[in-house]
């Protein structure tokens, strides 16, 4: 009887041996788990889709302000580009308004396309022109006994760094009246027109070279103009910037204005140190 008495009965090994006990906390402890699991998981999930929902919107809002959309910059056509053409080369015949046209479609604020609006800036002239610009320096250099890789090479980066300096100038005269609102691609825009007028210099300098001087003035004059009435228009109509620093505006325009010399006398020396 006594040794019966601490023997494990049958109902006993039933419901309190060890591996029972076991599994029934290895259950509980994975549901624990599993629903601590889900809870972390979940609120991670909506932590990290808060966070980088913000920081993506955040950089993409940041892109558009400065950036905007390429494709908007290509929406041209043949019309626009011939009556574009004539504004830049001829900014003093120009008749009409200097303002760009808004689109006020979906109930945002926006500018129409260069295709509906020849004062919105485009980036197919200037690349045109940057290209143009290049196959007419080649030949001025072929024609002169001067080409060679290294000379076309030269005009290449003469060409990229006074289109930098162009935007640079423009984009600093906007933060040196207090506005920086302005896309980045519309100062590339603005910025890139100034190889039309090098191209017209070297059309001009390869029918006759001594027509340089004269007509390189004259699109530093021409360019100068269309300069001014396109930053005026952004400080009135698009950064509000008019009213403010009025003498001072002047001036910076003014000098925008003047730069254009050096810049299309530097564009226009094509070959100079070429051998």
């Amino acid at each position: 009887m006594g040794s019966t008495m601490y023997e494990t009965s049958e109902y006993q090994k039933r419901f309190f041996t060890p591996t029972t006990c076991t599994q029934q906390i290895d259950s509980l402890g994975n549901v624990l788990y599993g629903a601590g699991s889900d809870l972390i998981k979940s609120e991670l999930g909506a932590y990290g889709e808060k966070f980088f929902g913000s920081s993506s919107d955040y950089v993409q809002s940041n892109i558009s302000r400065y950036i905007s959309n390429p494709k908007y910059y290509f929406q041209v056509n043949e019309e626009y580009v011939k009556n574009k053409l004539k504004v830049i080369l001829f900014p003093f015949l120009h008749k009409g308004h200097w303002m760009r046209t808004a689109d006020l479609a979906g109930g945002e604020f926006s500018f129409k396309p260069p295709i509906y609006d020849i004062n919105a800036p485009d980036l197919y002239i200037p690349m045109m022109a940057f290209g143009t610009y290049l196959v007419l320096a080649g030949y001025f250099l072929g024609i002169t006994t001067k080409f060679s890789p290294e000379a076309l090479g030269v005009q290449f980066t003469t060409g990229l760094l006074c289109w930098l300096l162009q935007i640079l100038l423009l984009e600093a005269t906007l933060h040196s009246l207090g506005s920086g609102e302005v896309p980045l691609l519309d100062m590339v825009a603005y910025g890139g027109y100034i190889f039309v007028a090098a191209s017209v210099i070297l059309i001009a300098r390869i029918i006759w070279d001594y027509s340089f001087h004269l007509i390189t003035f004259f699109e530093c004059f021409c360019m100068g103009i269309f300069l001014i009435k396109t930053m005026k228009r952004i400080l009135i109509a698009e950064v509000r910037s008019f009213e403010k620093h009025s003498t001072k505006r002047n001036y910076i325009l003014l000098f925008i204005a003047l730069s254009q010399i050096p810049l299309l006398f530097w564009l226009g020396n094509v070959g100079v140190g070429a051998k």
